[in-house]
């Protein structure tokens, strides 16, 4: 993927794809699910899946509200390997049993992520380890895909020391481990207490490394430093909700905002050159970790007008832009 990825910028290298918005938890930090939608019908999750194939994707994760509760999800893995895409799942884990784990073996997944949040339920979060424990076991058992767990710090955490405990719960587990740090409503850097960046630091340190650590934007946020970086999110990035448009992230809905079969090459070429004003204090760490592929080129000349409508561009004058 790195490599397909520096050759050229033409192709998204990372699209998220929603297939419900509906969840079966209600965690109170949480602004990307709710408990009403119908799942998106399988027909129109292939014909969306297969869009992002025509235009090159690299890799296709499936996140909600809580995919597990789609119908069809085996069937919407298997589309996304159809199309020569790498298939992910990011998953609260409270619907996986042996026999849902061995479909998704079937349908060729290759990675699940799970957050647990905390050690015991409270009423910030259900997603603890004294529930998830057994789903743990169930995945080293059976699992045929990389699994990573990944722990928490920041608003709303009562205790930075649960953080630790999932952590080793993981590496026992021959799972690999990381540490997201929780933003505001617009996802937004809000920095660490200094106990909290301890935690941070030797949860980094811990096991084996993944791809999800390419960069080490988060040791900034964790100290609540701004990043300069280039966020290529709308090009090699997409974020694809439930109704089929296209955003830069989860929390940015609306921009741009475009159906996803109307999202020629031209307008994916144009937000690789566009900077975000969210950019400096954004954590969303999926986004930083396509983006840093190409933090070495194409400086963005483009910047999206705080007085129009979402994706409207304003072009910067005299700057040189280059592949």
């Amino acid at each position: 993927m790195i490599v397909k990825g520096i050759v050229s910028t033409r192709h998204p290298l990372l699209a998220h794809i929603i297939p419900t918005r509906r969840c079966n938890l209600s965690c109170s930090y949480c602004n990307e699910y709710d408990d009403v939608s119908k799942p998106v019908p399988i027909e129109e999750m292939f014909r969306r899946i297969d869009l992002l194939g025509a235009m090159g994707t690299s890799v296709v994760t499936i996140s909600g509200g809580e995919p597990l509760l789609h119908p069809e999800l085996d069937a919407v893995i298997a589309r996304i390997r159809s199309n020569g895409m790498m298939a992910g799942l990011i998953t609260n884990g409270y619907l996986l049993t042996a026999g849902r784990i061995e479909g998704l073996n079937r349908a060729g997944l290759e990675y699940l992520q799970i957050s647990i949040d905390n050690v015991q339920p409270d009423e910030v979060s259900k997603k603890s380890l004294k529930v998830l424990d057994q789903k743990l076991a169930l995945l080293a058992e059976h699992a045929e895909f990389h699994v990573n767990i990944n722990s928490v710090l920041g608003s709303g955490v009562r205790n930075p020391e649960d953080a630790l405990t999932v952590a080793h719960r993981a590496s026992a587990c021959g799972f690999t481990s990381t540490v997201g740090i929780l933003h505001d409503g617009n996802g937004q850097l809000e920095p660490l207490g200094p106990r909290e960046q301890q935690i941070f630091e030797e949860i980094m340190s811990l096991g084996k490394r993944s791809f999800t650590r390419v960069n080490r934007f988060q040791h900034n946020i964790a100290a609540g430093r701004e990043n300069q970086w280039r966020c290529r999110a709308g090009s090699r990035y997409l974020y694809i909700c439930e109704e089929g448009l296209v955003h830069y992230c989860s929390q940015q809905r609306g921009n741009p905002g475009v159906p996803l079969g109307d999202y020629t090459a031209d307008r994916r070429r144009r937000e690789f050159l566009t900077k975000k004003g969210c950019a400096p204090r954004c954590t969303v760490s999926c986004v930083h970790q396509i983006s840093v592929v190409d933090g070495w080129r194409a400086p963005q000349t483009i910047e999206a007008s705080s007085s129009s409508s979402p994706g409207s561009l304003v072009q910067v004058t005299g700057a040189a832009t280059r592949d």
